[in-house]
């Protein structure tokens, strides 16, 4: 059986127009249970952050004004009109020719514009000897400099991490909407796996762990339905029981265009195949189907194949449905060496630096799994390219 191809691209947005009304209903969560999931509208701001002027340095709030052409052999000299404590309301008003003690972080009185430092300074018997002039707004925070009210601050499809909690917490959100976990069903095929010790001519099933780790660490929920034998009438059965009880599934192995190629025919026998193959290396063979009306995805058996096309197939979908924006690489760097590659697919390849930021491939093989480990990302070579020579600047993908 001869596979018909499509491009990554094209196969992704076909996915995604098969899949455009799959997404999942919202929910309203505490933050403290917020931590990797994904907003389901934009949040934003009913107040100033902060709500008032503050000062970001230990020292006295004054007029800038006063202390212009101020130095170490002609400082300015305030007289000391209080002292503002952490916390507390600044109820005094700041004339001219006055400073007022303050700590980081305390509220700025009325009629002070700036804050010195306490280090640029000297004070006895009431009056303060500032050795620094200061400019407007110096060493302060403005009210609203951090967060305006009516700002966005958080866009719908941001996956929630500390730095977004702490954005709730700052602007005092309890909870925030956020669209209920994808539950998404894994199933390994292959008489030869087992999920215990292997016996000889066994392997042990590596794709259900991996394949289950990267559906967490992308915010779905799972249903691990374990190794189905190289039997249709299994297999058939386990795609319906979780075409019914998930959103979507993974079938690992059964994809290669051989003997015992069973994924097709049972996608086919419960809803319908839309490809069967996509121009990249590793993951040539994949497959994508829907039945029940939920997307079916056949990856290839082999642990790094089946996570690159998991990285870069299904977290499309994924991303799709929870309004996620675009990927972006995380970084860039040159190539130590050239690397030849197949003209016609596109190849992506585990890389990884050194300390001057040249980036080393880890050439490997489908069935290998340690390199996922040892690599800092992957880079893609391009569909019509021949390779890549050394000195190119490449993009880096995180795994």
């Amino acid at each position: 059986m001869m596979l018909t191809v499509l491009t990554r691209e094209d196969a992704v947005a076909l996915i995604k127009e098969k899949t455009s009304g799959s997404r999942p209903a919202t929910e309203k969560v505490c933050i403290s249970h917020s931590l990797g999931r994904t907003l389901a509208r934009d949040v934003t701001s009913h107040e100033d952050i902060p709500s008032f002027d503050r000062t970001t340095v230990d020292g006295y709030a004054v007029r800038a004004a006063d202390t212009f052409g101020a130095g170490e052999s002609l400082p300015s000299q305030l007289e000391i009109a209080g002292e503002i404590l952490m916390g507390e309301n600044a109820s005094v008003r700041l004339e001219r020719g006055q400073c007022v003690r303050i700590s980081t972080g305390g509220m700025l009185p009325q009629g002070a514009d700036a804050a010195v430092m306490v280090e640029n300074t000297d004070s006895s018997q009431g009056l303060c000897l500032v050795y620094r002039s200061v400019a407007p707004y110096e060493n302060v925070t403005k009210t609203g400099e951090d967060i305006r009210r009516g700002d966005t601050v958080l866009k719908k499809g941001t996956t929630v991490g500390p730095a977004e909690i702490g954005v709730f917490a700052a602007l005092g959100i309890n909870e925030v909407e956020v669209y209920k976990k994808p539950v998404v069903a894994v199933i390994s095929t292959g008489d030869e796996i087992v999920s215990g010790d292997p016996k000889p001519g066994q392997i042990r099933d590596i794709n259900t762990p991996l394949l289950c780790a990267a559906l967490e660490k992308q915010g779905c929920g799972i249903l691990r339905f374990g190794v189905v034998p190289d039997k249709s009438a299994e297999l058939e059965s386990a795609v319906k029981d979780c075409a019914r009880k998930a959103d979507a599934v993974l079938i690992s192995g059964g994809s290669s265009a051989g003997a015992r190629d069973m994924t097709v025919s049972v996608i086919d026998s419960l809803g319908r195949t839309f490809f069967h193959g996509i121009s990249i290396k590793p993951g040539k063979p994949t497959i994508f189907g829907m039945v029940g009306g939920k997307p079916v995805f056949g990856l290839p058996g082999h642990p790094l194949a089946a996570y690159f096309v998991f990285r870069l197939i299904v977290t499309e979908y994924i991303r799709t449905i929870l309004d996620m924006p675009p990927e972006k690489p995380y970084g860039e760097g040159v190539l130590a060496l050239n690397i030849p590659s197949n003209h016609g697919r596109e190849e992506f390849l585990c890389v990884k630096s050194d300390e001057s930021g040249l980036i080393y491939p880890l050439h490997t093989k489908s069935g290998i799994i340690s390199v996922l480990s040892q690599a800092e990302g992957f880079i893609t070579i391009p569909r019509n390219s021949e390779g890549l020579d050394k000195g190119t600047v490449m993009e880096v993908y995180r795994l």
